[in-house]
């Protein structure tokens, strides 16, 4: 969405939901890091919220247009989520859906560290990773079991264009021999539907707090596959092995242990097919990173190459199981 004023938007927002009073003044600061919505810490007369609204064209170099209707979508998973895991999702306030902005919790920079930024400045915590992977694991059981929730998260227009379009099908022409890969996986991914899918389930997305990680950036929640969240977060962590090769046999000691924690939560199919999904699906993503619409940023491009060597030969013959790819990930890696 265009904001021609958005902060006066915001601020009448805040005014209709009864978050400042008449005569009351609200400071804005926009915050960083995203490329889909507009953010801001909200200071207020009775506290700090954070307030977000969509952007309809996502702020990357390639054109990626999307719902504004995800940022009800996120207020809904916030919603669900947050009785699920007290303290490991941000408390949602209100949401507007004429407005297209909803508030929530604002989590303090220095209580909650991003745990990309402490990845990317050599700090490795395992039992980071494995708390990462519990987390996402109860809410995916507690999704498959809920019968409302395939109704309530039936998205799968939005998940197409924040997901799978970019992220597969934009990436399958960059790689035309593996064209049809890419698109037996859109096809098996978009048919999948077991639980819901928070969809974005990165380091970037994930703050180490103090009662343990909380889980940011739902716009993409879905009741689809949630191979595609152990997928999605695996991926980062080998291609940080990359960036960091001092460090490879940590960051893999950290994706296994998020594997295995969200294992154990397994319930809603056999886990060996969970986790053949899983190794499919990740060369894929890893090739989106530096071939699709939203590639990362923190690759040189000697680096480039190694994720796409890797990605190519994982995808073209794919790993049964993830432990089985996490190691062919770092033979791959040490013979580029």
């Amino acid at each position: 969405m265009t904001r021609s004023d958005p902060h006066a938007e915001v601020r009448a927002f805040l005014r209709r939901q009864g978050l400042l009073g008449p005569g009351e003044h609200a400071e804005l600061t926009p915050l960083t890091g995203g490329v889909s919505s507009d953010l801001w810490k909200v200071d207020l007369p009775a506290g700090t919220v954070c307030v977000k609204g969509a952007l309809a064209q996502l702020k990357v170099a390639h054109e990626w247009l999307a719902p504004v209707s995800r940022n009800r979508v996120e207020y809904d998973w916030l919603r669900f989520a947050a009785p699920l895991c007290p303290g490991q999702v941000p408390r949602g306030i209100v949401h507007d859906g004429e407005a297209g902005l909803f508030a929530m919790e604002f989590l303090p920079p220095e209580r909650y560290p991003v745990w990309k930024a402490q990845l990317l400045d050599g700090q490795v915590d395992v039992a980071a990773a494995r708390e990462v992977g519990d987390l996402v694991g109860r809410l995916h059981s507690a999704s498959a079991a809920d019968q409302h929730s395939a109704l309530r998260f039936a998205t799968d227009g939005n998940f197409d264009a924040l997901r799978i379009e970019p992220f597969l099908r934009v990436t399958a022409g960059a790689h035309p021999d593996l064209r049809e890969r890419f698109a037996e996986l859109a096809r098996r991914t978009a048919s999948t539907h077991l639980a819901v899918v928070h969809g974005d389930v990165s380091p970037k997305n994930i703050l180490l707090g103090p009662d343990g990680p909380v889980l940011l950036d739902a716009e993409c929640a879905w009741f689809g596959d949630p191979a595609f969240d152990i997928a999605f977060c695996l991926n980062h962590l080998l291609i940080k092995s990359i960036k960091l090769p001092g460090l490879a046999a940590e960051l893999r000691a950290a994706a296994q242990a998020l594997a295995d924690a969200h294992a154990r939560h397994i319930d809603w199919e056999p886990p060996d097919a969970f986790g053949e999904r899983v190794a499919a699906l990740l060369p894929a993503l890893a090739l989106a990173r530096v071939d699709g619409t939203s590639p990362v940023e923190y690759l040189d491009t000697a680096q480039r190459h190694e994720v796409r060597k890797a990605g190519r030969l994982l995808l073209a013959d794919p790993a049964p199981a993830v432990d089985q790819l996490l190691d062919r990930w770092a033979m791959a890696g040490a013979l580029a």
